[in-house]
């Protein structure tokens, strides 16, 4: 058991470290660290759900060239970002900013959420309320003797 759960974390330890190649790298470590940071807020546009940081697709390494050249260029963070939401559309990141443009995105969870509670309050209420179904006559005296002699035998 720990020695599959080993494999599979090399595995995996090495698949994300070969998404990197040694010679994207930059000398300057902190130009690096900013170059990390910004890859890993950027999708790949061919896995989608990976970041370009995480993913070894021919864009994604294109991807990660074009930060670390904005970067040396001397562009800052936001620079950068702004520069590929210009150029391949606000989906490249990850966690998209909220804008007019995007609001029913980010707002229609939120109102399918509410829209789903407030039925299904109004159909426990109307059960617990004691009402039976809609149109129903309320019982006879008769029914009701029935119904208490079925539901308690021994009075």
């Amino acid at each position: 058991m720990k020695r599959s759960l080993l494999a599979a974390a090399i595995v995996l330890w090495a698949t994300l470290a070969l998404a990197l190649a040694p010679s994207e790298r930059l000398a300057d470590p902190a130009q690096e660290a900013r170059a990390r940071e910004l890859s890993a807020e950027l999708r790949c546009l061919v896995c989608q759900n990976q970041s370009i940081d995480d993913s070894d697709a021919d864009l994604a390494k294109d991807l990660r060239r074009l930060v670390r050249e904005r970067i040396v260029a001397g562009d800052s963070n936001a620079e950068v970002k702004e520069f590929l939401v210009r150029r391949f559309g606000e989906f490249v990141l990850l966690k998209p900013s909220f804008s007019i443009r995007n609001a029913l995105l980010w707002l229609l969870p939120l109102v399918v959420l509410m829209f789903g509670f407030v039925a299904s309050r109004r159909l426990f209420a109307r059960r617990t309320s004691g009402a039976g179904p809609a149109g129903a006559a309320p019982l006879t005296d008769a029914e009701q003797a029935e119904i208490d002699r079925l539901t308690n035998p021994h009075s």
